[in-house]
């Protein structure tokens, strides 16, 4: 499969279009997932309000929260992506939605995936313990959060954890990106940070949160041991999102190559793969401090895809499009 062109289509959040109604000034990811209730969710990571003085700022600074939800209801994604609302606090403007832990060495929480099943939303995120240099970061474990009513309120269950090792910092479900197929939900994961391979791990839809039910797929089978895992993707692997494209029958892998400072596109016919080597869907010397990458759900059927991505610089996110040939 083919990139034969990319185009930004519009900007999603900050000055001019999320800033004065729900105080997103500065925002990054836009996790997309088809909530079954006729709305995209669209999950943003650290967002900032008023007083945000660019880039990713710091906690508490400039009505911080560590994530907020949006809706959106754009069928017609040529023209760009219309959030219709978030989560809201008293005052109208977008709330913080999964909660942080009691605990002192956790900076933020990190959405990186979401799945809706049988009107339940499910998030997997990462509690981040320490920012490092560019690109590397140490969390405390991945999870999956749970919210029964829309995304208005999220659970964080410990037995839906994967612990990073303290000593190593080398759990392989640190970030996470949900697929979906058959009675089976997976997991593909890496450690923490942008420059892991991807593993895979599965369960039974109704075991979704219970860590303890996962098998992970060793390139012969299926082990309850994370880590006999091996790579499905090869790394360098960050903000990795995974969708079925119905047009061309194949899965699609859209996520960041941190060193080549691009965004890729990969393919397989199985989720096992083997998957292509990455073709570059977005360079970085066109779109400096580019990251993310997260296909939307609800245009996977022709031979445009758009997915939304972030700009460090701006920290802002935007919608993009790309032309595929089979």
């Amino acid at each position: 499969m083919e990139v034969v062109g990319t185009e930004l289509v519009a900007k999603v959040t900050g000055p001019g279009h999320t800033d004065e109604r729900f105080a997103v000034h500065g925002t990054d990811l836009g996790i997309l997932w088809d909530g079954g209730d006729g709305r995209v969710f669209v999950l943003f990571g650290d967002t900032f309000g008023e007083g945000w003085g660019g880039d990713g700022g710091g906690p508490n600074s400039a009505d911080w929260r560590c994530n907020v939800l949006g809706f959106s209801r754009t069928r017609d994604l040529s023209r760009g992506l219309l959030l219709d609302g978030f989560v809201p606090r008293a005052d109208g403007t977008a709330a913080q939605v999964i909660p942080r832990d009691p605990r002192r060495d956790e900076v933020t929480v990190i959405p990186n995936s979401g799945i809706a099943i049988d009107g339940v939303q499910y998030v997997q995120y990462m509690s981040v313990r320490e920012w490092g240099p560019p690109g590397r970061w140490h969390t405390n474990y991945g999870g999956i959060a749970v919210s029964p009513d829309g995304g208005v309120t999220w659970h964080k269950p410990e037995g839906a954890r994967w612990i990073n090792r303290a000593s190593r910092r080398d759990d392989p479900f640190q970030m996470c990106a949900f697929a979906r197929e058959g009675d089976h939900v997976y997991l593909f994961g890496t450690t923490n940070g942008r420059h892991g391979d991807a593993y895979l791990a599965r369960a039974h839809v109704p075991e979704v949160l219970d860590a303890s039910a996962y098998e992970y797929y060793t390139g012969a089978g299926w082990s309850r041991d994370e880590f006999a895992a091996v790579p499905v993707l090869s790394g360098p692997v960050g903000e990795l999102s995974v969708a079925y494209h119905v047009h061309f029958g194949r899965w699609l892998a859209l996520h960041l190559d941190d060193p080549r400072g691009a965004i890729l596109l990969r393919t397989a016919d199985r989720l096992t793969g083997p998957w292509s080597p990455g073709e570059v869907a977005v360079p970085g010397a066109q779109y400096p401090g580019l990251y993310g990458g997260y296909l939307h759900p609800w245009a996977l059927d022709g031979p445009d895809i758009y997915y939304l991505m972030s700009q460090w610089g701006p920290y802002n996110v935007f919608l993009m499009r790309s032309r595929l040939a089979g």
